[in-house]
């Protein structure tokens, strides 16, 4: 029998902040969220802590009371922004990856800016990830590339990869 997947939408980061810490610690070994590895226990709770800002809506992905992923969507603060938001650090724990959990957590965040009134969704990652074809199968548009965007751990510059998708009533 297969672990049943919660998707949660959490204002609450305490409960969850050692597994989110270790996740996002073991994340970032492969992959491109805004850090280099290794990522120290104190500067992870630091960024954790940071995420409970408003603006900011956390998705927690969990099976068996364990926090498998997440997913983040943040309001623009902007006053001609505030039909769109940013999808941000989608991140599936390494022993839980390829079982569908970043697509729910994607489908979440999008259905709550949906119920927020956004009509525009942005995101970017790294080039020739796996999410580029999770991100292009959800229906998000290619805007461009933008090369040495990101450095890794070794120093070698990769290429970031922008997307857009149209969603909600569009007035």
């Amino acid at each position: 029998m297969k672990n049943p997947l919660s998707i949660e939408q959490i204002e609450e980061i305490e409960t969850y902040l050692d597994e989110l810490v270790e996740m996002l610690t073991l994340v970032v070994e492969g992959a491109s969220i805004g850090f280099l590895p290794p990522v120290t226990k104190e500067a992870a709770v630091e960024y954790w802590k940071s995420v409970e800002e408003s603006g900011i809506s956390l998705f927690i992905a969990r099976i068996q009371d364990r926090v498998v992923g997440s997913v983040q969507l943040h309001e623009c603060s902007s006053q001609n922004g505030r039909h769109r938001a940013e999808i941000a650090k989608m991140m599936v724990h390494p022993d839980f990856r390829q079982q569908g959990i970043a697509r729910k957590l994607m489908i979440a965040a999008e259905e709550k800016a949906i119920q927020d009134g956004k009509t525009l969704l942005v995101l970017d990652t790294r080039e020739g990830t796996p999410a580029n074809s999770l991100y292009n199968s959800l229906g998000y548009v290619e805007v461009g590339r933008i090369p040495n965007y990101a450095r890794s751990a070794d120093g070698t510059l990769h290429t970031t990869v922008i997307y857009y998708k149209q969603i909600g009533r569009v007035t």
